[in-house]
């Protein structure tokens, strides 16, 4: 079996480090805003760097956690490893761990830090629902998104909007309860809660939309390459209606549970229904459909 390695998708790497850059300036303008303030930056810097650690290094263990997955041998699950074998013969790649989530929500997702510390993770509903063939699409796409080295941008991505809500909080207490408040009166006090929640505000909502942006591109290119891998779009195609529709019958209350990792997932859980297309996860399925029946042509030409 002639190796097919994953090419590097140079828009998805050039729209990760645009968004890197963005997030860098954000961090920088929030330590501008801090030391304008007043507050000690190296304590909120220290606060800052561990959280930004702790969430890249252990994003594996955090998202299988909250995914009730778990690593699973061959001897215990074989139908998955051969699948998860046969692609990285033919990709040429390192194996990366096998996981299953024990729900029935149709979905999977791909975590970890780097690619030798990677894990791609089918839910049991996943696996009930796809045939070989659909599910090796799917896991494919999954594949991708390791080679690509996207999953550990985004997890440090989606955490930026929440680190800044934290500082802007810090600042805000820093200053009431520390020395600065005592220079200061009621009414400045106030003004200066405002602004830190107007910061908050602001960062938040300027991670957020970057990382929404980032989220959708990273998932056409993983359709992409992972139609290319396995050599039938349609097939991809086939497994994402199969998916979409299925998550269409899950209950609601369900599907909440799973929000958090919405990002990750191969089909969102929740669409966003009439939200504006800025503020989703995923791009919409007639786009992702319409890509794969281009590629299905070109490929058949």
């Amino acid at each position: 079996m002639s190796a097919r390695p994953i090419e590097a998708d140079r828009g998805l790497s050039l729209r990760m480090f645009m968004t890197g850059l963005a997030l860098v300036l954000l961090y920088a303008i929030v330590v501008t805003v801090l030391i304008r303030l007043g507050v000690s930056t190296v304590v909120v810097l220290v606060i800052a760097a561990a959280l930004l650690f702790s969430q890249y290094y252990f994003s594996d263990k955090i998202a299988m956690f909250s995914m009730r997955a778990h690593e699973v041998t061959p001897a215990q699950e074989p139908r998955l490893h051969q699948i998860v074998d046969r692609l990285c013969a033919l990709s040429g790649m390192a194996k990366p761990r096998v996981g299953v989530a024990e729900i029935d929500l149709p979905n999977a997702f791909a975590t970890g830090r780097n690619p030798n510390h990677a894990v791609i993770c089918a839910t049991r509903g996943l696996m009930r629902r796809l045939d070989d063939e659909e599910l090796e699409a799917v896991l494919a796409h999954e594949l991708s998104h390791v080679a690509h080295r996207d999953v550990a941008v985004m997890t440090i991505a989606s955490g930026v909007g929440m680190l800044a809500g934290l500082v802007s909080r810090i600042a805000m207490w820093g200053a009431m309860l520390g020395g600065g408040g005592r220079s200061r009166d009621g009414e400045n006090l106030v003004l200066l809660e405002m602004l830190t929640w107007l910061v908050s505000l602001v960062i938040y909502v300027i991670a957020y939309l970057l990382t929404m942006a980032l989220s959708r591109y990273r998932e056409l290119a993983a359709d992409r390459s992972g139609a290319i891998l396995i050599g039938k779009p349609s097939v991809l195609a086939s497994a994402l209606v199969h998916v979409s529709g299925d998550l269409g019958r899950i209950p609601r209350t369900d599907l909440r549970h799973a929000e958090g990792m919405n990002a990750f997932f191969f089909a969102p859980a929740l669409a966003g229904g009439t939200a504006a297309a800025i503020f989703s996860t995923h791009p919409s399925l007639e786009r992702r459909l319409e890509q794969l029946s281009r590629l299905e042509r070109q490929m058949n030409a």
